[in-house]
């Protein structure tokens, strides 16, 4: 029973086009999930003594993987662009609502938003693009959606961290990480 279950699913994936997985995979996560994760408790309590600045803490992968995120993978930019389409506002929405749900429970959350691209092309260009598209979704969350500015730091990855550890293109691996990082910072 178990193995004809297994086969049953594994041919209705084969049957549905890579694309349309890929699809289905970037769907923009719910307001209420986008606020679960970033109002979870951090994997590691810092006392006051040892809390970083905002520079230190994007220079901190240990720290950077503690604090509360998720992964938002649907927002398309055009090819080498930063700017976030009016088309995409319906997905930005999401993400300020949830974040504004949360900056109602706590006043003083600070959210860190970094860009990641996949490794096709310049390291140096991936970097750039990275941090233009991390301050472009800062920019319309501020002037479209009302977010404080002051809640919100921006960071540039490019292709250093990839989920998908590969030189091709690969859509997973060009995202933004949404952080709350408020109980690290001073």
């Amino acid at each position: 029973m178990q193995r004809r279950t297994f086969l049953t699913a594994f041919a209705t994936a084969l049957a549905v086009p890579a694309f349309s997985r890929a699809t289905l995979a970037q769907e923009t996560p719910s307001e209420d999930m986008i606020l679960r994760r970033l109002d979870a408790a951090p994997a590691r309590r810092m006392r006051e003594e040892e809390r970083v600045t905002v520079r230190e803490f994007k220079r901190r992968p240990d720290l950077r993987g503690a604090a509360p995120s998720i992964n938002i993978q649907s927002i398309n930019f055009a090819f080498a662009s930063a700017e976030i389409p009016r088309s995409e506002y319906r997905k930005v929405r999401q993400i300020a609502r949830a974040m504004e749900r949360l900056l109602n429970r706590r006043r003083r959350a600070v959210f860190l938003i970094e860009g990641h691209t996949d490794a096709v092309g310049s390291a140096a260009s991936n970097q750039i693009l990275s941090e233009r598209r991390a301050e472009s979704l800062k920019r319309v969350l501020v002037e479209e959606f009302g977010l404080p500015y002051r809640a919100l730091e921006t960071v540039g990855y490019g292709e250093e961290y990839l989920l998908v550890p590969t030189q091709n293109e690969e859509w997973r691996n060009r995202r933004v990480t949404l952080r709350r990082i408020d109980e690290f910072v001073r």
